[in-house]
C-alpha cells in the first residue's frame, strides 16, 4: 500500500512538469507563429515606396489592436508612405476602439480610412481617427451609441459623456464638426443638418451615408476600390502590401469564440480530472492538457492574455494536485481553485462571459467524469489506497489453528484458571480460559466452547 501510495505521488507530480511544458511550447508556438512573416517583411527595394493595406473587418477588441499594432511596426520599419484602412465593421469595445485611434494618431506613417461598407459605432471612431476617409459608394458611416453585450443603449451618462468626449475630439483633429460626431453618440442631441437636407431628432443616433458624410465634410472623396483610392493619394505606382492576419491570428479568432472556449474548457477540466482519478488512461490527460494549451493559445494571440493568466492557471493546477496528497486542511485547494479560475478569467477578454463558461464547463465536466467513474470505478485511485481482498476461509485462508475438535472433552486444569490459564485435555496442553470463575489446578475441568482461538471451560461437578 505505501509503495502504491508513492507510486501515485510521483505520477501526480509527473502531470506539474507536464503543465508548465505546455504553457511554455504553447509561448513559443505563439511568438513563432504571430511573429512577423518573412514573405510580407519589406525588402530593401520597397523602403518608402510601399503602401500598407490593412483590413479591418472584425469586431473591434483586443484582437484587433494586437494585429493593428503588428502592422503599423511593420509599416514603419519599412518606411510606408501610406497605411489604407479597410475599414467593413458593426463596432465593438469603446476601449480597444480608444487604443486603436491612439495607435493611428501616433503613428509616423500617415493613414486613409476606406470605409468599404459600413464603418459602424467604434469602427466609426477608427475611421475619425485616421488622415483622410474614403468611403465606398452607398456605404455608411456613424450609428455610435454605447451599447451593451445585448444591443441594448447603454444609459449611464459618465459612459456617454465620455464616448461623446472622444468622438468630438477624434472629429476636431482633422477639422470635422463635432457637433455631429456627438449627434452619432448621444439620442438626446437634436441637430439640424442643412446641408443634407435633413433634421436630427431627439431620439435619434446619427448615421450618414457616402454623399452626406461628404457634403458635411465627414469623407474627403469616394472610392470604389483601393486601386481608386491609390490614384486620389497619387500611390498608384508604389508597391502595394496587403497586410492579412497570421495564420495563429485567424486560428485564434476561430479559438476565442465563446462556444469554443466553453468546449475547451470542458475537454480540459475532465481531461485532467480524469487522468488524475483514474490513472493510466494517458489519452484524457493529454487531451487536458492540449484544450488548455488551446484555449490560452487562442487568447494570447487574440491579445486578451498574458504570461500571468498562464502561470497563475499552472500553479492552481499544482496546488490542487499537491492537495490531494499533502493534507493542508483545505488551504492548499482554496488557492488553487482560486489561481485556476484568475487564471482563466483573466485571460479572456470579458471576464464575466469568462467566468459564466468556466461555470458551464465545471458542470458538464463533473457529469461526465461522474458516468466515467461509474464505468471503471474498479481502476479508480482511491482503489490503490483500500484493502478490498477478502481472506474467508472458502478462499484458503486460515488465520490460525482450529479448536472445534475440543469441544465437549474433559481435561485436567494443570494451573489455577483466574480465569485463564492451562490445562491438560487429552495428550495436548492448552490455554483456556473460564467464563469468570476461578478453577484450582489439580480440578477436572470440561471444555465447552470454542470461539477461534479461545476454548472455554467448566469445572466438572462431582
Amino acid at each position: 500500500m505505501i509503495y502504491q501510495l508513492i507510486k501515485q505521488r510521483r505520477r501526480a507530480l509527473r502531470v506539474m512538469p507536464l503543465l508548465l511544458f505546455a504553457a511554455i511550447l504553447c509561448s513559443a508556438a505563439t511568438a513563432w507563429i504571430a511573429g512577423p512573416d518573412p514573405a510580407r517583411a519589406a525588402s530593401p527595394s520597397t523602403v518608402g515606396t510601399a503602401v500598407f493595406v490593412v483590413p479591418v473587418k472584425q469586431s473591434v477588441e483586443s484582437g484587433l489592436k494586437a494585429f493593428l499594432e503588428r502592422a503599423y511596426k511593420e509599416a514603419e520599419e519599412a518606411r510606408a508612405e501610406r497605411v489604407i484602412l479597410v475599414v467593413n465593421t458593426f463596432g465593438g469595445q469603446v476601449t480597444s476602439a480608444e487604443e486603436i485611434g491612439e495607435l493611428i494618431r501616433g503613428s509616423s506613417v500617415p493613414t486613409t480610412a476606406f470605409v468599404e461598407s459600413k464603418a459602424v459605432s467604434a469602427g466609426t471612431y477608427i475611421a475619425l481617427s485616421a488622415n483622410q476617409i474614403v468611403m465606398q459608394p452607398h456605404s455608411t458611416i456613424g450609428s455610435a451609441a454605447v451599447v451593451n453585450g445585448s444591443g441594448d443603449l447603454i444609459d449611464n451618462p459618465k459612459i456617454i459623456s465620455h464616448w461623446v468626449s472622444a468622438m468630438s475630439e477624434a472629429a476636431k483633429m482633422n477639422g470635422r464638426n463635432p457637433d455631429i460626431a456627438a449627434a452619432m453618440v448621444d439620442a438626446s442631441i437634436a441637430i439640424s443638418l442643412p446641408d443634407i437636407g435633413r433634421e436630427k431628432a431627439k431620439g435619434q443616433i446619427l448615421s450618414l451615408s457616402a454623399d452626406e458624410a461628404i457634403k458635411l465634410g465627414y469623407a474627403e472623396h469616394q472610392a470604389a476600390s483601393v486601386e481608386e483610392i491609390l490614384q486620389w493619394l497619387g500611390l498608384e505606382n508604389r508597391t502595394i502590401i496587403d497586410f492579412k492576419p497570421s495564420l495563429a491570428e485567424n486560428i485564434a479568432r476561430w479559438l476565442v469564440n465563446p462556444i469554443v472556449m466553453t468546449a475547451l474548457l470542458v475537454l480540459g477540466i475532465a481531461g485532467i480530472a480524469i487522468e488524475m482519478i483514474i490513472p493510466g488512461f494517458g489519452v484524457p490527460g493529454v487531451v487536458g492538457i492540449v484544450s488548455f494549451g488551446l484555449y490560452f493559445f487562442g487568447h494570447y494571440v487574440a491579445g486578451f492574455a498574458g504570461m500571468e493568466s498562464v502561470v497563475l492557471f499552472v500553479l492552481g493546477i499544482a496546488f490542487l494536485i499537491i492537495e490531494l496528497f499533502v493534507p493542508s486542511f483545505g488551504i492548499l485547494g482554496i488557492l488553487g481553485s482560486a489561481s485556476l479560475i484568475a487564471g482563466v478569467v483573466t485571460a479572456a477578454p470579458d471576464p464575466m462571459t469568462a467566468f459564466l463558461s468556466l461555470v458551464v464547463a465545471l458542470v458538464i465536466s463533473i457529469i461526465v467524469l461522474y458516468f466515467v467513474v461509474r464505468k471503471y470505478k474498479t481502476r479508480g485511485i482511491w482503489n490503490k489506497f483500500i484493502l478490498r481482498e477478502k481472506l474467508t476461509t472458502e478462499d484458503g485462508f486460515v488465520s490460525a489453528d482450529s479448536k472445534d475438535d475440543l469441544l465437549g472433552l474433559n481435561g485436567t486444569a494443570l494451573t489455577t484458571l483466574r480465569p485463564a490459564g492451562t490445562a491438560q485435555i487429552g495428550d495436548r496442553k492448552i490455554d483456556v480460559v473460564t467464563s469468570g470463575e476461578f478453577i484450582s489446578a489439580g480440578r477436572p475441568i470440561k471444555v465447552v466452547k470454542t470461539e477461534g482461538t479461545w476454548v472455554v471451560v467448566e469445572e466438572c461437578k462431582e
